[in-house]
């Protein structure tokens, strides 16, 4: 039996991780068994390489910072991301390979196809069943994030946080032009209305999957 794999991509402060978990719950009362995960992250090697990425103290090359979230990206799936596949669970995934494109290339300027053979060594063949873009004005996003970093005291941005709203803007532009390519598995939604009516919008998209 092999299960199912989401991921939810879009700009900083789009509400990513407030729409997956609410999906994670409304399948878990459907009866699937669901993992929540993220990148960087999901393992602990990934962990610890996040910590390195968005430490606003490391200055690092736009190189360095694309192959980093690449060996972060190859220990998620080898530990995390296919077992789970393989025993028929559902992963829901907060980013994945296309933030690669989106962030270092649309955003940092790096080459896309250097970029796709990168990720095609992290990820081998596998491709998720559904990727959700919330869309959402950079501007907008990150006034979210800095409201929300000012209510938890010694709270600051990260390193990707922090730069200026044109690299999100790019960032942005690349995913939207990323969708295009493939608009049977990329949907784009309005990240900007109230989050109910996100979330509606994002179990729509995930149960045609299911469908």
């Amino acid at each position: 039996m092999t299960g199912k794999f989401i991921t939810f991509e879009g700009p900083d402060g789009a509400g990513k991780t407030t729409q997956m978990k609410r999906a994670a719950q409304a399948l878990q009362e459907k009866g699937y068994e669901v993992i929540l995960t993220r990148e960087p992250g999901g393992t602990e090697i990934g962990e610890s390489i996040r910590s390195i990425l968005l430490d606003p103290q490391n200055r690092m090359s736009h190189r360095t910072e694309a192959l980093l979230y690449a060996a972060a990206r190859a220990q998620h799936v080898e530990e995390l991301i296919l077992p789970a596949l393989q025993a028929g669970k559902v992963v829901l995934c907060d980013r994945f390979a296309d933030s690669t494109l989106a962030y270092q290339g649309y955003g940092r300027g790096i080459n896309l196809n250097l970029l796709n053979i990168v990720n095609s060594l992290a990820i081998g063949s596998l491709k998720p069943d559904l990727t959700i873009i919330l869309d959402l004005d950079p501007q907008v996003g990150l006034n979210r994030i800095r409201n929300k970093r000012l209510a938890v005291a010694g709270e600051t941005e990260d390193r990707i946080e922090m730069e200026k709203v044109e690299f999100h803007q790019r960032v942005r532009e690349g995913f939207l032009s990323i969708a295009l390519q493939d608009p049977g598995r990329y949907k784009i939604i309005a990240a900007g209305m109230d989050e109910d009516k996100v979330f509606e919008k994002v179990m729509a998209c995930i149960n045609g999957v299911f469908s």
